[in-house]
């Protein structure tokens, strides 16, 4: 994907990266073989029943370990198992919907494509954002300092042996699995917001959103945090909810 072609025709200036130059035998060869896989076996890119099926299955699973956890259940060893099950199908629906959806992998019917792609910003996260950091940055620069920002954990932890590097990043395998739990949160309460605010993905300016985006991204974080902890706060003590919120 050509960063540049993308940035061109989003509103205002916008600074990523010059365009790569050089031979692009290995993408040719790749998109060569996944054509011939498709016409060889007869079987379609895209709007697979199993796909649909697959996000019914997952939707369902989400609002079911929602609303028990809203309505029916009390004790607490059963809110504790059924918060780590919610945070598996919000796992579920990063990777299996909104990533899919995101990358126009479901449908040949752009709208629904959309759609799928919403089910970040139901997650508390941002579709727009998102296709800004994972699609035009990630994937142009994938793993390189400095310019692919999913590997910039700062001091924290060394992903790429061109960032620097502290003793203590040895133990990385050990610590970065707990840290990790805390992803979610950082990104819902500061990331999105800071990202906006300052219309940079790291290093690289992007433009803020305007118009539907951002009703969008608005809408979003009010449906998320309603979801969270408005609606849980109108039927349960604030303590529960935050309890539940942790766990």
């Amino acid at each position: 994907m050509s960063v540049e072609a993308k940035a061109s025709g989003a509103a205002g200036e916008v600074h990523l990266s010059p365009r790569f130059t050089g031979p692009d035998k290995f993408m040719k060869e790749l998109r060569r073989r996944v054509d011939l896989y498709f016409e060889t076996t007869a079987r379609r890119r895209r709007d697979c029943p199993g796909m649909y099926f697959k996000t019914a299955t997952i939707l369902t699973w989400f609002f079911g370990a929602y609303c028990s956890l809203l309505f029916f259940v009390h004790n607490p060893w059963l809110i504790a198992l059924l918060a780590v099950v919610l945070g598996l199908s919000l796992a579920a629906i990063g990777f299996n919907i909104q990533h899919d959806g995101s990358h126009k992998g479901y449908s040949d019917r752009q709208w629904v494509n959309k759609m799928m792609a919403l089910t970040l910003d139901l997650m508390g996260g941002s579709s727009y954002l998102w296709d800004w950091k994972h699609n035009s940055i990630h994937h142009t620069y994938t793993n390189i300092a400095g310019e692919d920002d999913d590997i910039d954990l700062g001091w924290l932890g060394r992903l790429s042996p061109h960032q620097r590097h502290f003793w203590f990043h040895r133990m990385l395998a050990i610590y970065m699995g707990g840290l990790y739990g805390f992803l979610a949160i950082k990104w819902h309460f500061i990331d999105d917001f800071y990202q906006i605010a300052r219309g940079r993905i790291g290093e690289k300016k992007i433009p803020r959103p305007k118009g539907m985006d951002l009703v969008v991204f608005i809408g979003g974080k009010v449906i998320f945090f309603s979801l969270a902890f408005v609606v849980p706060m109108l039927l349960h003590p604030w303590w529960a909810v935050d309890r539940k919120s942790v766990v």
